[in-house]
């Protein structure tokens, strides 16, 4: 799907009401409708609603018509996904270095304030939700920098998705890192076959895949392959893989090292 569908289907849907917007997904098939659906679900709504000023239908050009709204929290953005990742990587190592940059990030109420009025991220992950591994602080980064989802085993759900394309297409971060990281306790519990309360077992469906392919008893292995399980659901999405296509979008892997704070890329 090209840049200019997807600024089309957003704009349209932001007119339509529940009814109507079903009349439209049918008309116009899953991939520009199910982004502008979402989008709207997620916020975008207004932003979809002002379009662009020159009126010309791309995505990358209603992020510079609005600065309120995309205010980019980096002092110099990346210009495309190659170089996107390297800012993870040069982040990620002046934390792991216990260097972090002087002047960026700023984590404080000014920055707070600067951006406020809305949002640039350069990046989008899927990271687990487990407490020792905040995305933002082991790449270095800011508030506006990064555009971060979170569930427990680092898994694809439609709700995740959806706001990964969200972030990429709407948003426009230019490179997607799905993060795992050692001693996940999910995929372990999923290998294990472990015995848990309420709807965690639910985990398990996703995550299994991984620990088939991994070693009986390997769990760094299925950690490993969990994280490009759920790359290879992510590419599934025609929105990510139309950003993909067109050089807009890069799909990573990666696995945080809970001792050392080191991330090690996964292809």
């Amino acid at each position: 799907m090209s840049s200019r569908n997807v600024a089309t289907a957003l704009r349209m849907f932001a007119t339509l009401g529940p009814s109507q917007a079903g009349e439209a997904s049918a008309m116009m098939g899953t991939g520009s409708a199910l982004l502008a659906q979402r989008a709207a679900a997620l916020g975008g709504a207004s932003a979809v609603n002002k379009g662009c000023a020159c009126r010309c239908g791309r995505v990358a050009c209603m992020g510079a018509c609005m600065p309120m709204r995309h205010l980019h929290a980096h002092p110099n953005p990346p210009s495309d996904p190659d170089q996107a990742l390297e800012y993870l990587r040069e982040g990620n190592k002046r934390f792991v270095n216990n260097k972090p940059h002087d002047s960026h990030p700023t984590r404080n109420l000014d920055r707070v304030k600067a951006t406020a009025a809305g949002q640039k991220p350069f990046a989008a992950f899927l990271s687990c939700a487990d407490s020792r591994v905040p995305v933002e602080i082991i790449f270095d980064q800011g508030f506006g920098d990064v555009f971060v989802t979170r569930v427990a085993g680092n898994i694809v759900t439609n709700e995740i998705t959806a706001s990964l394309e969200f972030g990429t297409a709407v948003l426009g971060s230019k490179v997607l890192m799905v993060l795992g990281h050692s001693a996940c306790g999910a995929v372990a519990a999923t290998m294990n076959g472990a015995a848990v309360p309420g709807v965690i077992s639910s985990l398990y469906y996703s995550i299994s895949p991984a620990c088939k392919k991994a070693q009986a008893g390997d769990v760094d292995g299925a950690i490993a392959e969990n994280v490009k399980v759920q790359m290879e659901q992510l590419k599934v999405s025609p929105v990510l893989q139309g950003l993909v296509k067109e050089g807009k979008l890069k799909i990573v892997g990666g696995v945080y090292d809970l001792a050392t704070g080191k991330v090690t890329e996964i292809a």
